[in-house]
């Protein structure tokens, strides 16, 4: 198995490539000596943006203070050039309570469906682990839902994603809006 650990990063965003409606969405992370990108869904990049949302909120009310304050925004584009180490089938979530970090690890396959050591050793499989503080977590989220809604604009009326041409509208019997 192919761990790539950044810990801390000294930078991890979430990105695209391409017009709105075809998008490859990347995750980039990066240290002084390297870099990892991996591509994933947008339903991926809105769920963890969530749920880090979640996690924070849950635990600033448990520990006001530092862990409802934001990172600086990392608005900048994806570095350059952008190529996909693999495509992230499941993501995980999770709360360090000893180092008080957030760790989000990207897998190209399913943990749970890894069942035996030989599997756990294959070369074939790859994971992404980055470690964030909350501070960085919050900003990473904020950056997610801002780039996964700057896609194409909804329809005010089923709420699916609007073509520069219209769409059949299911709301309107088939009809194009």
């Amino acid at each position: 198995m192919s761990l790539i650990e950044y810990d801390p990063p000294t930078r991890f965003v979430v990105g695209t490539v391409g017009e709105p409606g075809a998008r490859t969405f990347f995750l980039q992370a990066s240290d002084e000596a390297r870099r990892t990108q991996v591509s994933v869904e947008k339903v991926h990049v809105t769920v963890l943006a969530e749920r880090i949302e979640e996690l924070l909120d849950q635990l600033a009310d448990a520990d006001a203070g530092v862990l409802a304050a934001v990172g600086s925004a990392d608005n900048a584009p994806l570095d350059t050039p952008i190529e996909e180490e693999y495509r992230v089938q499941a993501l995980s979530l999770a709360w360090d309570e000893g180092r008080r970090v957030i760790v989000i690890e990207c897998h190209d396959h399913d943990p749970d469906e890894v069942s035996d050591t030989a599997a756990l050793t294959s070369a074939d499989t790859n994971s992404l682990r980055v470690v964030l503080s909350p501070s960085q977590a919050r900003a990473f989220a904020r950056r997610c839902t801002t780039v996964a809604s700057a896609g194409r604009p909804s329809c005010p009326f089923c709420g699916g994603p609007l073509d520069p041409s219209g769409h059949i509208c299911p709301r309107a019997n088939g009809y194009r809006r």
